[in-house]
């Protein structure tokens, strides 16, 4: 059950598709959605005069520059959350990139669900950076929505990438509330025979996924490891599906963000809403 949603609304790049979709899918679980934004701080503000006083003084113009970018961009936010007429909340942070993603990272533990922009690799921002940071600090689903995404999210053919992973296992549990509203569920299995457990296999997964009243339909595909998410994504088109939900591998360390190979390609090049859990 999903009962309330943390959004990040980007201040760096354009917000539409994580408006639309956000409000969209708070409407349709009657959830509370609640809004952050992140103004950020120029890190090297503190070296541009000498003088403690100086110093304080240009950071504190900084900080509040940074503020008036989150505000606006919630502005925008709260119009469409108003016009709806969903539960929400404002959270404006005016912070370092560093201390952003922890803030937000923390946040995001005690909600059901985040949702955030794909990272657009053409765009340096932090607001990419901190999309991959809700993932590894989260601890639990986080809904990416491809930056073409506009109108209302509508999931109701659901695609699941299965290797028989934990997290792969994670995601489809984290998934239930959506996979409960589904019309369709496709499992989708690539290279099952090398990759997948046979403790863990498709089949498992069908009954699993049947004792909770949930049918599936098995897609089951060959590919190299590169071609792995462009296979997932042109079986997503054919399909018509809505809604992809996946693994998401990698780790984050000193704040860098390593991803897996198949979580890296998909997040560059997605077409699909996609829900993963780390």
């Amino acid at each position: 059950m999903i009962k309330d949603i943390l959004v990040h609304i980007p201040t760096e790049r354009p917000m539409r598709a994580a408006i639309d979709g956000a409000v969209s899918l708070a409407a349709s679980f009657n959830a509370r959605l609640d809004a952050v934004s992140v103004g950020y701080v120029a890190t090297n503000t503190a070296y541009l005069v000498d003088g403690g006083a100086a110093v304080a003084s240009v950071f504190e113009m900084e900080r509040e520059r940074a503020m008036e970018r989150a505000l606006t961009a919630l502005a925008v936010f709260e119009a469409e959350a108003k016009s709806v007429g969903i539960s929400y909340a404002c959270h404006p942070v005016a912070a370092m990139p560093a201390d952003a993603a922890g803030s937000v990272g923390a946040m995001a533990r005690l909600y059901d669900l985040s949702i955030v922009l794909q990272p657009d690799r053409s765009q340096g921002s932090f607001d990419n950076d901190l999309s991959r940071e809700i993932l590894f600090q989260a601890g639990g689903p986080v809904l990416f929505l491809p930056h073409i995404f506009r109108g209302a999210l509508k999931a109701r053919r659901i695609g699941i990438c299965w290797d028989g992973s934990r997290v792969a296992a994670r995601a489809v549990r984290d998934a239930v509330p959506f996979l409960a509203k589904a019309e369709e569920i496709v499992v989708i299995a690539l290279n099952e025979a090398d990759a997948v457990p046979a403790e863990a296999s498709t089949k498992d997964l069908a009954r699993h996924l049947a004792r909770h009243g949930l049918s599936t339909r098995t897609i089951g595909l060959s590919a190299a490891r590169a071609d792995i998410q462009p296979t997932i994504l042109s079986l997503a088109a054919d399909e018509d599906l809505n809604l992809l939900v996946m693994g998401g591998y990698g780790h984050s360390r000193l704040q860098e963000s390593f991803l897996g190979g198949v979580t890296r390609a998909m997040l560059e090049a997605m077409t699909v809403p996609t829900l993963m859990s780390h």
